[in-house]
């Protein structure tokens, strides 16, 4: 494939096939571009498209025809409606641009029949073993349930996750006058409607609901016309009473697809093919046309057909991958609006706003300001006052904000004693303006170090260690508490220090502690097999525990946290895959939960009564078998009962053999339903990294306290520099003395904008 595509076959004469040809047909009027689509060309799914500014813009520099058409067409708004319980919020500012779906087919194969694409509608496309075999290039746009990609199942590898809730694309005729979102509580449960405009007197609607409720409620059991009108009836009041129509419609569940690669040989998908995301982001339509411009650019810059593809791959991956992951965020607020319900109003709203972390406090202040404000006012921020920088108590410890130092393991100890360094690393974080300052893990045994550079609290020499560096914290950061945070390696010590090869045992053998645990069950191949606890070295190991707390206390430190989390002992009793124990502390997750609970009330009875404790939780194992979100739930809860101020909840690192789905704030969800269901406070953590994320999540009341790690190593004094850049000077965070000179922030030098992806000659 080192000639450039001359003979092109397009699969699916959706958008995303339809700007394909056409923008590949005008980069190269000689190109031979066949598209196949086996509907008619005013057989569509769904009524009304919405585009955003960005994608508009690529279409405008790529083919200024096309873009003409379009703008002639669209209706544009920039208010939200969030109806609920009776209550209408409005949040503007947003900017949306949608037409008919039919009439962008419309526009887009008039332009190919312009350029000369020979479109052939109402015709399956041949194998495609016989297109790849003709063709320089197939580019595969035929959707979510592609043939193409089946074919070619084992080279694409697709992933589909069928999601649980049921809805239906509908039309109303009257515009909307805003992107509205309607809530409906009924007797059989919660159903959402979904709706925009996108002509000057037509609506598109879309009906949302559990599967369970769709059951319940009867609507599975309708033919589809009458479903149709028993969603009328339920949502009378936002379509004025007008009927909704169905066209094609079904009920359907949405499917996630996932490839692990989008081209095989001289065939690529686009557009659902290759990637689907939520409806609840608008994202279809406009990821493939973004598709289809990438294509086009990158075949236009790289003449081999292979490198081209590989570029369009490594353009666009980054791109669909953080969409999908908004997505995905925004189709499990939906499928777990129930648990919102009883929020306050404006905080539902903003939640709602904000769900899938593409808007967040910052841009919707832009947006609109006094809808902001008033979220704010309602949270109980103080006029001016950021929400991370609101007060809160935990237990009896007042916190002047929002913001945690999260564990981080420093591995800079001799013989479990923290030195100079430990003084400079949390005495530097302890001066950034954090509300709380938590230690690494301490450890509660010289046996019970994850390595030997692991601290300890099983010495008065650590005593007196950590004592100065808690009293340099009170005297130099008045206002900032300082946390302990206690726990055992388990299964996972003896190793070498993490920059030595993280979970690998000491390389001398003879250096190596011999471990313990709930199971002997290795952490992973090349790991020691740690020895099954007997109940003399439980009781010995509970012992153990409160006599580090006893000191801890001694030492001034203000919260303690009891580590129950990423597979060391206390989490390797909870989690089904490291616990195969056949006592009273194995089986049920009741019995999983006896000896952290045990440990737990050893540790209370002897903590002060005034300073609060917690628990980290690993929320998820992230492995098939595992602890789930409802373990998690039932965890948290039963630490709760026992008298935790607050669950900081983590995921995974319990088993190596994990599948983790990173992204930005991936672990918040689990933190957030353990809050609403239990009613505990919550820390979350997990790839928050910006004082914007922090400020939404608290405000859409899906967090208490923010606890971030690797920012605070990037930059101890991370708070204070988050409070300049917000302007705020108030009691929520301050400045040491010897640094209010450095309190503004410095000038920054010009960025200039990204040059448009494709421009072509007008």
């Amino acid at each position: 494939m080192s000639e450039r595509a001359r003979r092109i076959a397009v699969v699916g004469g959706g958008p995303g096939g339809l700007y394909a040809a056409a923008l590949l047909k005008r980069l190269d009027p000689d190109r031979e571009i066949t598209l196949w689509e086996r509907n008619a060309p005013d057989e569509t799914f769904g009524f009304g498209v919405v585009l955003s500014d960005e994608t508009l813009g690529g279409i405008e520099h790529a083919d200024p025809v096309v873009y003409a058409a379009l703008r002639e067409e669209f209706v544009r708004w920039d208010d939200i409606d969030i109806v609920h319980r009776g209550v209408r919020h409005t949040s503007g500012g947003h900017g949306f641009a949608a037409l008919g779906r039919r009439r962008l087919l419309d526009i887009l194969q008039s332009r190919c029949r312009q350029l000369g694409v020979d479109l052939r509608f109402r015709t399956q496309a041949p194998p495609l073993d016989r297109l790849r075999a003709a063709h320089d290039l197939v580019v595969a746009a035929d959707g979510v349930r592609s043939a193409t990609r089946t074919a070619c199942a084992d080279a694409f590898r697709p992933r589909i996750e069928e999601h649980r809730n049921r809805y239906i694309w509908l039309a109303a005729d009257g515009a909307f006058d805003a992107f509205r979102f309607e809530i409906a509580e009924t007797r059989h449960g919660v159903l959402q409607l979904h709706g925009y405009p996108y002509s000057a007197d037509e609506s598109t609607v879309i009906v949302e609901t559990r599967d369970e409720v769709w059951r319940a409620s009867g609507l599975a059991d309708l033919p589809v016309a009458e479903s149709v009108d028993a969603c009328a009836k339920i949502f009378a009041d936002a379509l004025g009473g007008r009927p909704l129509k169905a066209g094609d419609s079904a009920w359907l569940t949405f499917r996630t697809v996932v490839n692990d690669r989008w081209s095989h040989g001289n065939c690529v998908l686009i557009g659902d093919a290759a990637h689907t995301a939520h409806f609840s982001i608008g994202s279809g339509t406009k990821l493939a046309v973004e598709d289809a411009l990438a294509l086009a650019a990158c075949l236009e810059e790289h003449p081999a057909t292979d490198a081209a593809l590989r570029a369009y791959e490594a353009e666009r991956r980054p791109v669909v991958a953080s969409t999908q992951r908004a997505a995905r965020a925004s189709l499990a607020w939906f499928e777990d609006l129930p648990r919102y319900l009883d929020q306050p109003p404006r905080q539902f709203a903003f939640n709602l706003l904000t769900r899938s972390r593409r808007v967040t406090h910052d841009n919707l202040r832009l947006r609109d300001a006094r809808f902001t404000e008033a979220v704010e006012r309602e949270f109980g921020c103080p006029e001016g006052t950021p929400p991370m920088f609101t007060p809160f108590r935990l237990g009896g410890l007042r916190l002047r904000n929002r913001v945690v130092v999260s564990p981080m393991d420093m591995y800079a100890a001799a013989d479990g004693v923290p030195g100079d360094f430990h003084l400079v690393h949390l005495g530097a974080r302890a001066l950034g303006g954090a509300g709380l300052v938590m230690t690494e893990m301490v450890c509660v045994s010289p046996e019970g170090r994850i390595t030997p550079g692991c601290t300890g609290l099983y010495t008065g020499a650590q005593e007196t260690a950590w004592r100065r560096i808690t009293d340099f914290a009170h005297t130099r950061a008045p206002g900032t508490a300082i946390g302990v945070q206690l726990g055992h390696c388990g299964r996972k010590g003896s190793t070498r220090l993490m920059w030595e090869g993280i979970d690998e045992p000491l390389p001398d053998p003879a250096d190596n502690w011999p471990l313990v645990a709930a199971s002997p069950i290795p952490y992973k191949e090349g790991s020691q097999t740690p020895a099954e606890l007997t109940a003399a070295q439980l009781a010995e190991l509970r012992d153990q525990f409160a006599a580090a707390a006893r000191r801890a206390g001694r030492a001034g430190f203000d919260l303690l946290e009891l580590h129950c989390a990423h597979g060391y002992l206390l989490s390797g009793f909870l989690s089904p895959l490291t616990n195969r124990r056949t006592d009273a502390y194995g089986g049920s997750l009741a019995a999983r939960l006896r000896f952290p609970l045990e440990v737990f009330d050893a540790v209370r009875e002897v903590w002060p009564a005034d300073r609060p404790l917690t628990v980290r939780i690993s929320a998820t194992d992230w492995a098939e078998g595992g602890t789930t979100a409802d373990d998690a739930v039932a965890i948290a809860r039963a630490f709760g009962a026992h008298g935790a101020a607050a669950i900081d909840v983590s995921t995974g690192q319990v088993v190596a053999a994990e599948r983790p789905a990173y992204g930005r704030s991936y672990q918040v969800p689990y933190a957030d339903r353990i809050r609403a269901e239990t009613g505990v406070p919550v820390i979350s953590v997990g790839s928050i990294s910006s004082w914007d994320d922090v400020n939404s999540l608290l405000l859409a009341g899906r967090t208490d306290l923010c606890a971030l790690a690797r920012p605070h190593l990037y930059d101890p004094h991370w708070t204070l520099h988050a409070a300049a850049e917000q302007g705020y000077t108030g009691p929520g965070v301050g400045w040491p003395d010897p640094y209010r000179a450095g309190s503004r922030p410095p000038r920054t030098g010009r960025l200039d904008t990204p040059r448009p992806r494709l421009s072509l000659p007008r």
